[in-house]
């Protein structure tokens, strides 16, 4: 969800450094370093930062959202510093491309992650509603003042665009979004392109955090999956369902890893275990604003979760009215992040959900971290 384009003022033709493009290339690139495996160090926690609906990019001609940008990565520089986290999750909506007048919105992608690579954190990434979403045209563009120009990228390999046939707004795809991610991300990226079967749903992969001690299995499995939304309808797909299974029960057949499941857009199942009004136990959390705005179909994933002991919470964005968790028929938790992001919709206050995951006897904790450095929202996601 975003912030609607605010009335245009004036606009000056785009910066190069924000309107240059390469040609893109549809091989998935690889790093030149290989990343290593995320371990739990010993004697350690393993500390987790979720940022949830950035949206970056959003009316770049103005003041107004290079502004928010800024505000963001004020944010998001101020939880690191705070918590100073082993891993990152950016939970969708990283950016708001129907809002973003340029055909790489990788530029502001890359802005987004940049507080997490400069301070060498590794992160990943996941697909929001917003991140490929076509471009919006603001009314007022058509005003007096007119459609502002646009510099193409220029045209190399196979590209056939022109300055002359609309590229400037054609958009930035999921796939192309993390090819340039993992580019510049100098081996900290874990973001992956998924199955080719699952497209259009491209965020579909599995993350293990592995035990202190070699010989032991993974202390945790992290899974990803796209929720959809923007180029195509807001859905897990059965396909998507059908791989979670095989994955799930290849990985940890016997059930005896935990498992944290990580997606954007609510499921149904959130409208069932939300808070009436106030927050009260077992929920737990600060806000509660507004209702669950959920997927329009999850295709069975919900009962796949609940018949797996090995799942402990699902992890979503989206709304940034509500940031509480909530357990679900007694088997798992259902638990929003909290809006980091400047930009979209709404002035409460931003902060950041953090997961705190201990080895030895295994726990999971979580709590808030807000833009001001209060902690509240604390919450075991795992039986005693």
């Amino acid at each position: 969800m975003m912030k609607r384009s605010s009335s245009l003022l004036i606009f000056t033709v785009l910066s190069l450094q924000l309107i240059s493009a390469v040609g893109w290339e549809l091989s998935i690139p690889s790093t030149t370093t290989a990343r290593s495996s995320l371990r739990v160090r010993e004697g350690s926690r393993f500390k987790i930062a979720i940022f949830a609906d950035l949206h970056f990019g959003e009316d770049s001609w103005t003041d107004w959202g290079p502004r928010q940008d800024a505000n963001s990565v004020n944010v998001m520089s101020k939880v690191l510093d705070a918590e100073t986290p082993d891993f990152v999750v950016y939970l969708g909506d990283v950016v708001t491309a129907n809002n973003i007048a340029i055909q790489n919105a990788s530029l502001f992608w890359d802005k987004a992650i940049s507080p997490t690579r400069d301070r060498n954190i590794p992160w990943t990434s996941l697909f929001g509603n917003h991140d490929d979403a076509s471009f919006v045209w603001p009314l007022d563009w058509f005003s007096s003042s007119g459609i502002p120009p646009i510099i193409c990228p220029s045209v190399s390999n196979s590209s056939s665009w022109s300055s002359d046939d609309g590229c400037g707004f054609r958009g930035t795809t999921r796939v192309e979004l993390i090819q340039e991610e993992l580019k510049a991300a100098n081996a900290l990226s874990y973001s992956t392109i998924g199955p080719k079967e699952l497209w259009p749903s491209v965020s579909n992969y599995v993350i293990p955090v592995e035990s202190s001690d070699d010989s032991k299995p993974a202390v945790a499995l992290m899974y990803f999956l796209d929720s959809g939304g923007g180029s195509y309808p807001e859905v897990i797909s059965n396909a998507q369902v059908e791989w979670f299974k095989t994955k799930s029960n290849t990985l940890n057949p016997d059930l005896s890893i935990p498992e944290l499941i990580f997606w954007h857009i609510p499921s149904k199942e959130y409208k069932k275990v939300a808070p009436r009004l106030w927050i009260t136990r077992p929920c737990v959390g600060s806000i509660n604003k507004e209702r669950v705005d959920a997927q329009e179909a999850e295709n069975g994933m919900m009962r796949v979760l609940e018949k797996r002991s090995s799942v402990k919470a699902v992890f979503v964005g989206h709304n940034h009215g509500l940031d509480w968790c909530c357990p679900y028929k007694d088997k798992l938790w259902l638990c929003f992040a909290r809006h980091t992001g400047y930009g979209g919709y709404g002035n409460w206050p931003r902060g950041s959900r953090i997961l705190e995951i201990t080895e030895v006897p295994f726990r999971i904790k979580s709590w808030i971290r807000m833009e001001d450095g209060t902690v509240h929202s604390e919450v075991n996601l795992t039986s005693d």
